[in-house]
């Protein structure tokens, strides 16, 4: 396991005030300050943002051009196909393209790449497929800004193509290269003058559905009824939950319970949760793995016919078909984990970026086993497996190692690549998986003080200051994921009263603890019980690192803690 370092977040501001001006605690102040929420006007987004606070989706490059191809080949009547992505990302938005193409009227029908047959992006097959079947457009989502060949072969062949798309932008000698389509539309292009170009795939398109339902006057009311697939693609995506990215989420949780596909509902159902309370982190952890399985496992058209069905018994049927897939990946994902971590242990352990080939492994799962890798030690991991014409893998990275760029410096050695900073997928031959191995490692500048996970607190916060209304404060603050951190509040030299492991996995310790002043608080800290007992030894001290919440059971409420770091006091 990664060595682990406790920061504290020390960003300045006038707490008070800002308290005042905005009637919450100095403690939420901080809190807020940390996410780098700088000035009045962005605090306030921050805490009562919504629709009206989104960015004009023209503002994007090459939209209005988009909507003008669009609205002529729906008048003309010509065949669109959306050529989307086995990903949830993927899925979310060639769902909000095709619903809302449907709508206005256009003839439009859809292809999802196969993740094994096909690999990830546009492929020339795909782009002959179209052409044979007279298609006379192709409308990319979640992919196509790195398909110059591809798209060139669809010029040739007389196609209109239209690109939408989130992923970095290769560069040759400084210069952005495009792929030559007739409109692209991405944030990330130099000239864009999107303000926040950090939005994923299923944003990008639910941009294009609203500039698309202005042009043919459709309700607003039309397009935020799809608001909630928009929030599933940026929480499944992994996007920084910042900015309108936060906003989006936020609507989309709360109008997720009236959503009109009939198929997430049947998935909300399935996987026991309340349709009326979802929360971001069921998205990540249980709805997105859900909707991702059958693209994993499957087909990622599978996942989509669930989103687009109409009929009740084959919407429960697709939802628990996906649940099921979902349960076999994560036990197939569970094994893989454990033989990379073994591979590194054994082979590799001195390595600053982790290459490990797991010949076996199915190559959808080489992503997760990255993350968990990437997690374990805290260091940047690629998992590479064998595909069918050649080796295949997914990475992903720590915030120090530029990952799109780190494979970018050893292009020569792969047939195909792609990415962000803190994820990417390649192909290259077997042959090379060595000198690929070797020549990151080479290259790479990353030093011991990286491999150190840090774990920032926010707030060093006695326990005697947390009640209810400080507890009811800090919801405002949710949606919480990546770079919208549930905040972390730490106390040292905690008495242990009695402590005891629960559950049938014996998966959760349950404390009372009090402070030296005596303020006794129950606590509960979730992992592997029995092997923390065995840490704990006689010691009965613990600084820790937590979050406050009410317990409620019975009709009785009661505070608590939830520990997420700890260290044991070996002082008697």
């Amino acid at each position: 396991m990664a060595e682990e370092k406790w920061m504290l977040q020390t960003k300045r501001a006038d707490f008070d005030e800002m308290a005042k001006c905005h009637h919450i605690s100095p403690v939420t102040a901080r809190v807020i300050r940390n996410r780098d929420v700088i000035g009045r006007e962005a605090v306030e987004k921050y805490l009562n943002g919504g629709i009206k606070d989104l960015y004009s989706p023209h503002l994007l490059k090459d939209m209005d051009k988009t909507v003008a191809i669009l609205r002529e080949k729906t008048r003309q009547q010509k065949p669109v196909r959306i050529v989307g992505d086995y990903d949830i990302d993927g899925v979310c938005s060639t769902y909000l393209l095709y619903k809302a193409l449907c709508q206005v009227g256009a003839v439009v029908d859809y292809e999802i790449p196969d993740r094994l047959k096909d690999g990830y992006g546009i492929n020339e097959s795909i782009i002959r497929a179209a052409a044979e079947d007279g298609i006379d457009t192709i409308l990319t989502c979640d992919n196509g800004i790195a398909a110059v060949a591809q798209i060139r072969l669809a010029k040739e062949l007389g196609l209109t193509v239209l690109i939408t798309d989130h992923h970095d932008i290769m560069k040759e000698d400084g210069r952005e290269v495009l792929p030559p389509a007739d409109a692209v539309v991405n944030p990330k292009q130099e000239d864009c003058s999107y303000p926040y170009p950090d939005i994923c795939g299923g944003m990008v398109a639910y941009k294009l559905v609203q500039a698309l339902y202005e042009e043919f006057h459709v309700p607003m009311e039309k397009w935020l009824e799809m608001v909630e697939f928009a929030a599933i693609a940026t929480v499944g995506d992994v996007m920084k939950l910042q900015d309108e990215n936060r906003i989006i989420v936020k609507e989309g949780l709360k109008r997720m319970g009236q959503t009109k596909s009939l198929g997430l509902l049947k998935l909300i159902e399935r996987n026991d949760l309340d349709k009326d309370d979802i929360t971001a982190y069921q998205i990540g952890f249980v709805i997105g793995p859900c909707l991702n399985a059958g693209g994993r496992l499957q087909t990622a058209k599978l996942a989509l016919s669930l989103l687009l069905c109409q009929n009740e018994e084959e919407a429960d049927q697709m939802a628990l078909e996906l649940k099921e897939l979902n349960d076999r990946r994560k036990d197939m994902t569970k094994q893989g984990t454990s033989q990379a971590v073994e591979q590194v242990e054994s082979l590799y352990s001195e390595d600053k970026v982790l290459v490990v080939y797991l010949p076996d492994c199915h190559e959808s799962l080489a992503g997760i086993i990255a993350g968990r890798l990437r997690e374990h030690f805290q260091k940047p991991a690629f998992v590479l497996t064998d595909g069918e014409e050649s080796v295949k893998g997914s990475g992903r990275s720590i915030e120090t190692y530029h990952m799109f760029e780190a494979l970018v410096n050893v292009k020569e050695l792969l047939l195909k690549f792609g990415g962000h900073p803190m994820a990417a997928g390649l192909s290259l031959l077997k042959e090379h998986v060595d000198e690929f191995r070797r020549r990151l490692n080479e290259q790479a500048r990353l030093t011991s003080e990286d491999f150190i996970r840090k774990v920032w607190i926010d707030v060093p916060m006695p326990l005697e200051y947390i009640n209810e209304p400080l507890i009811q404060e800090l919801e405002l603050l949710e949606p919480f994921g990546q770079g919208n951190e549930k905040p972390l509040f730490a106390q040292k030299g905690l008495h242990i009263r009695s402590v005891r492991v629960l559950g049938k996995n014996r998966n959760a310790v349950k404390f009372s603890l009090a402070t030296d002043q005596g303020t006794p608080v129950d606590a509960l800290l979730f992992g592997d019980g029995d092997s923390f007992m065995e840490e704990l030894g006689n010691s009965r001290i613990l600084d820790v690192i937590y979050y406050p919440s009410v317990n409620e059971y019975n009709g009785n409420k009661s505070l608590q803690i939830v520990i997420k770091n700890y260290k044991i006091s070996r002082c008697v």
